[in-house]
């Protein structure tokens, strides 16, 4: 037997870690936690200090008995599970159950799965820390509670086998208010005004000049009123603005940008990014998944400067140092980045090389300069009117990090390219009308979330942490409280108002609009159990008090308050409101909600 013995979370860990270490070392997996909370009955002694009751599955027996074995065995035991309070209370578990002791048996960390990392760790090994132990533990009783207890009251009072959760009710609220929202939403319709002049550009060619009014028109009266005018008016050039801008790049990935890009730019759901990156840092490609730090280490600030020298030269780079501006930041270190900056190309299936790609860019631009742009504004009279057309194009100078990558956005719609506007002068007449075209637009309602855009809005809203998102977001679809799902647009009717020379065209158009694409729609039970919760526990849904709690795990997490305290404070209040709903004779109705 092996003077040491190193126990990791997952096999596919295990496998990298054991080519970087020689012969008196064996590695094993406890594959993911060997214990947890009793499945049968609350698992928590609730008279006793809320002390967990801790059981061994049977499916885990067999392997608990292998790591004993081969623990009693070893000289040193080195518990290297991952670095966030999951990680943590891993390896605790472990020198629980095991019956190690604290003279043989050593804690490591690292975030990431490199030769050198593991050798560092190695070098310095730390205890367990009890305080992110204790914050794992507050988080898992008391969602335990919330369930345990709230459960039974939505089978009682709304339908059998419907379950609650502290943060996955929450999210549904979000989904069902903004459904609420759309439901509600009227739009309201305005007029939009282009104009197309024609101009010579630099080489004597005629090319369209547009233009439109930087305020939309409120009816249809005032648009046709708008182009009467127009007929005889005279325009006139009596502005130009030239403005050098900037573009930054956007701070490397943490947990949450991650699955929001993936999502947008490679179509894949948050536990899909997850799972696909949790093989990438197993297999030692990028550092750990989970964080909501954006900070590089000098090693990977380095290695990417000589990286930009390589590909793009000098000019294109910019050391960037980035900071994470939360305050209770508890996961690992570092943003997500590749363990070795220069290699841009793996083996692994296409979704793996695809999302290696993503971090590879996003981390190599956020150290790459700024892109340098000309925004020119032109600003045309008209003649007996006060509004004015505009006209907007932009020059790209120097590209800087967009040569490498540039963000999207949730909201990203297809827009007609800005470019070079043709040479003019200020008092320069614009004689060679083209039309003047108002088209009825109307206003939007709110988007309804996608996947991604949900997880932004918990991080936003301070609700959940890195290593919840996903599973969150998993529990609320397989419960059928939401769906993913496309809508079909529907056709609608708008006018368009056309002047071209003097006869103005007044038409009726049919355009789809609505159409959508892997949205989340709460079911009708999703919205029934939510109008119950914020009817009677309207504190577990309210979203300060979701992210106050999570503010009080961060707490626990750094020492400043016991873990028991804080689950009894909320104790005392939830469990009285869930005796007097209990107490409370007949049947939720939902229908007044739906």
């Amino acid at each position: 037997m092996q003077k040491n013995l190193v126990i990791v979370e997952s096999p596919a860990k295990a496998k990298t870690i054991e080519k970087f270490l020689g012969a008196d070392y064996s590695v094993m997996s406890s594959f993911g936690h060997i214990r947890d909370l009793k499945k049968k009955g609350l698992g928590i002694d609730i008279e006793n200090n809320f002390a967990p009751d801790y059981e061994i599955p049977a499916d885990k027996a067999k392997l608990v008995s292998e790591l004993k074995k081969s623990a009693k065995a070893a000289e040193i035991v080195w518990l290297a599970s991952d670095e966030d309070r999951e990680g943590e209370a891993i390896s605790w578990h472990l020198y629980e159950v095991l019956g190690l002791k604290k003279e043989s048996t050593r804690r490591i960390v690292f975030h990431e799965i490199t030769k050198e990392a593991i050798l560092r760790a190695i070098e310095n090994p730390r205890d367990i820390d009890d305080n992110l132990v204790c914050a794992q533990q507050a988080r898992r009783v008391l969602d335990r509670i919330v369930g345990f207890e709230l459960s039974p009251i939505l089978w009682k009072k709304v339908k059998p086998s419907l379950s609650a959760g502290r943060v996955q009710s929450v999210a549904v609220r979000l989904v069902v208010d903004r459904e609420r929202e759309i439901q509600k939403f009227v739009p309201e319709p305005s007029y939009r005004v282009q104009a197309v002049f024609k101009v010579c550009d630099n080489n004597g060619k005629v090319v369209d000049l547009k233009a439109e009014l930087p305020t939309r028109l409120k009816t249809k009266e005032q648009a046709l009123a708008f182009l009467e005018k127009c007929k005889n008016a005279t325009f006139t050039v009596d502005d130009i603005a030239k403005k050098p801008i900037k573009k930054s790049p956007a701070p490397p990935f943490t947990t949450s940008t991650l699955q929001q890009e993936a999502a947008r730019k490679l179509g894949y759901s948050v536990s899909q990014t997850m799972m696909i990156a949790q093989k990438l840092y197993e297999s030692g490609k990028i550092t750990y998944m989970r964080t909501d730090s954006v900070n590089l280490s000098d090693l990977a600030i380095n290695t990417s400067r000589q990286e930009i020298l390589d590909v793009a030269g000098e000019r294109y780079l910019h050391t960037r140092h980035y900071h994470t501006k939360s305050k209770g930041a508890q996961e690992a270190h570092e943003a997500i980045r590749l363990t070795y900056m220069d290699k841009t190309e793996i083996q692994g299936s296409l979704q793996e090389r695809r999302l290696y790609e993503l971090i590879w860019k996003r981390t190599i631009a956020s150290q790459m300069a700024d892109a340098e742009l000309e925004r020119t504004v032109i600003s045309i009279a008209i003649s007996g009117e006060q509004l004015k057309f505009v006209a907007e194009g932009e020059v790209l100078k120097f590209d800087g990090f967009l040569k490498v990558y540039m963000e999207s956005s949730d909201d990203d719609t297809e827009q007609e390219d800005e470019s070079l506007l043709p040479p003019l002068t200020v008092g320069q007449c614009l004689d060679d009308l083209q039309s003047v075209v108002a088209m009825e637009r109307f206003s939007q309602r709110p988007a309804r979330y996608t996947e991604a855009s949900l997880v932004r809005k918990l991080e936003e809203l301070g609700i959940g942490r890195p290593s919840t998102y996903a599973p969150t977001i998993t529990t609320i679809l397989n419960r059928g409280y939401v769906e993913k799902g496309e809508r079909e647009g529907v056709e609608r009717e708008y006018n368009l108002l056309t002047l071209i020379g003097d006869d103005i065209k007044d038409e009726i158009k049919v355009e789809t609009t609505g159409a959508e694409r892997a949205k989340l729609f709460p079911t009708d039970i999703g919205m029934v159990v939510n109008d119950f919760l914020i009817e009677y526990f309207p504190n577990i849904l309210d979203y300060n008090f979701t992210a106050n709690v999570e503010k009080e795990f961060d707490k626990v997490a750094e020492g400043e308050c016991k873990w028991n305290a804080m689950i009894a404070d909320f104790y005392k209040d939830f469990h009285k409101k869930i005796e007097e709903t209990s107490d409370n004779s007949g049947k939720f109705s939902g229908e007044k909600y739906l």
